[in-house]
């Protein structure tokens, strides 16, 4: 005797398939979540971090006009209060990476007239310094010591020279952007890129002040002080005329 095989609608399948997950659409890990629900834990790729590291300290180690005023200022005061007062650039660098990071340093250079001004503020502001130290007092050591050692002052003078050199501007908004992952959120890796910027250049005002320092040992004598102030002030007089002829890039 045969048994009739009653027929199953159609719908009965389609409402069994929508039962089940699609294993194959959505593959899953061993810790129980699917590949797309998995959230991306790494703010920035470790290999563009690695490269940054190097060319970033290049930058910072250029001899440029805080660097050149951290050994003028080690020389004269000694290795803490330069090193100290070397936080006044980092104010200064530590605005432009916000800047950077929400995307008005590239307004602001995109703006002629303000680069323009930037230019012309930080290079008046450099052949100043230079003409202070080409006048500067060669007297004795210890009176030197004591004289214009304020740290807020020298601070002043740091965070001034680092917000008015135009070639600061385009480290932010031309070299930083360059290891900036699209794809994924840029204020973390601003953050990363930004902070990592910033420890390096206290790296580099320690190696200056140190080196300031052991080069204030042979400015013992008053004639050598004057000259060791007159070539630092000629070097600054220089930085600030080129600071004329940066150029916004394209």
């Amino acid at each position: 005797m045969r048994v009739a095989r009653r027929a199953v609608p159609r719908r009965h399948f389609a409402t069994i398939e929508h039962s089940f997950p699609d294993f194959a659409a959505a593959p899953h890990h061993a810790d129980g979540r699917s590949a797309a629900a998995r959230p991306e834990r790494a703010v920035m790729s470790l290999t563009a971090w690695l490269f940054f590291l190097p060319a970033c300290f290049a930058i910072n180690m250029a001899p440029g006009p805080n660097n050149l005023l951290s050994i003028n200022v080690a020389a004269r005061h000694g290795f803490m209060t330069a090193f100290v007062a070397g936080c006044g650039r980092l104010v200064a660098f530590a605005g432009m990476i916000v800047l950077a990071a929400t995307g008005l340093a590239v307004v602001l250079h995109a703006s002629e007239l303000f680069f323009l001004a930037i230019k012309l503020t930080g290079a008046a502001y450099l052949i100043w310094l230079a003409i202070q130290l080409w006048r500067s007092d060669a007297g004795p050591m210890d009176a030197l010591k004591q004289d214009d050692a304020s740290l807020w002052r020298i601070a002043r003078q740091e965070c001034f020279v680092a917000a008015g050199n135009p070639k600061a501007i385009l480290v932010f908004t031309a070299f930083l952007p360059q290891f900036v992952d699209i794809a994924k959120p840029m204020l973390p890796q601003f953050a990363v890129l930004g902070g990592s910027f910033l420890v390096l250049e206290w790296f580099a005002i320690a190696l200056y002040s140190w080196a300031g320092m052991h080069l204030g040992k042979w400015l013992t004598r008053a004639k050598v002080r004057r000259w060791f102030n007159r070539c630092c002030g000629m070097f600054l007089g220089a930085i600030g005329v080129s600071f004329l002829l940066v150029r916004r890039s394209a």
